[in-house]
């Protein structure tokens, strides 16, 4: 009975992560499409949801704690826990980050864009997807779908270089060009973060698998 209500409460925990996860994808899907379409009202929506998911956040390190406090976990069990608790955190900052986006979105509402954004959506949509794989390798217990999920990371840091390479040129042939190529380029920081993150996540499931940790973010 108590393994079985350990079990169902581990089910439970991870249809609140997943939920959250959920969530920061719509943040940051939602904060690009504010920045390209200057739309300042659902920048201000972004920003104002960050609130949200800090609760989650909250209660789910709160639900954690008490499974660990009340239980007498075995030690795969411990690792699925702890786990989550990294996880929560790495989907938080996530969340700041697309708070950060909406914020650049604000500061340019009212400019005209130095170049049309092409590579800085690209570079969410693969962020995004590397949130959403990364937690289905957490559900699925899945070294190869987290490894798979972190190769991605390769993609954005190109994509990175080029953006940040453009966007530097176009400082030095345009300094009037500079203040916005800073804001942009600020973006694409955040957006590279963003993967960082969810590598992160994938390489706490391989140590959640495996009982290792290994850095494969290099």
């Amino acid at each position: 009975m108590i393994r079985q209500y350990f079990s169902d409460q581990l089910v439970d925990l991870e249809q609140e992560l997943l939920r959250m996860g959920a969530l920061v994808e719509d943040q940051l899907r939602a904060a690009v499409r504010a920045l390209t379409d200057k739309n300042s009202l659902l920048a201000r929506d972004v920003i104002a949801e960050d609130d949200r998911v800090d609760q989650m956040e909250m209660d789910i390190e709160r639900r954690c704690l008490t499974l660990l406090a009340l239980q007498q976990p075995l030690a795969s069990d411990l690792r699925i826990v702890s786990t989550a608790l990294k996880i929560i955190t790495d989907l938080e900052r996530m969340a700041d980050h697309a708070t950060d986006i909406a914020k650049v979105t604000l500061r340019l509402e009212h400019e005209a864009f130095i170049k049309p954004l092409v590579d800085i959506p690209e570079m969410a949509r693969l962020a995004s997807s590397m949130v959403r794989l990364a937690l289905n390798a957490y559900v699925h217990r899945s070294i190869d779908e987290a490894a798979t999920m972190i190769r991605l990371d390769d993609d954005v840091d190109h994509l990175y270089a080029a953006i940040f390479r453009d966007l530097v040129a176009m400082m030095q042939n345009n300094p009037d060009a500079a203040g916005q190529a800073t804001h942009l380029l600020l973006v694409a920081n955040y957006i590279e973060r963003v993967a960082d993150h969810a590598t992160n996540i994938g390489e706490w499931v391989i140590f959640m698998v495996t009982g290792e940790r290994k850095e494969m973010n290099d």
